[in-house]
């Protein structure tokens, strides 16, 4: 975090608590940020039964394996906790199926 972002906090009598993550595009690159991950905590249901497991999207019927960096996966991870609530964890890879799902929603079919 930049040293100029620090001292004007304690300037205001604030505190920076946490960093944003770089999602591109400043303010609307955050607002774009906040959208998908209050748009994934919506659509995540409880599974059924004695083991239900972690909530998922229902529509959600493939579980390829993908193969990621080190680095993606710890930026992903970040992005995980960010998302998780209390009672309504999110994991990894449902922020990287959220991520590409939002991104080929913009690319058209032919």
């Amino acid at each position: 975090m930049a040293r100029n972002i620090e001292r004007i906090a304690e300037g205001l009598g604030a505190q920076v608590v946490s960093q944003v993550p770089g999602v591109g595009g400043g303010a609307f690159g955050a607002a774009r940020l906040a959208r998908l991950m209050e748009s994934l905590q919506a659509r995540l249901v409880p599974g059924q039964g004695k083991r239900a497991g972690r909530p998922s999207d229902a529509s959600w019927v493939r579980h390829p394996k993908v193969p990621i960096s080190e680095a993606t996966g710890r930026r992903l991870s970040l992005l995980a906790e960010r998302a998780s609530r209390s009672g309504r964890k999110v994991s990894p890879m449902q922020i990287a199926a959220q991520i590409l799902e939002d991104a080929l929603a913009g690319v058209p079919e032919h």
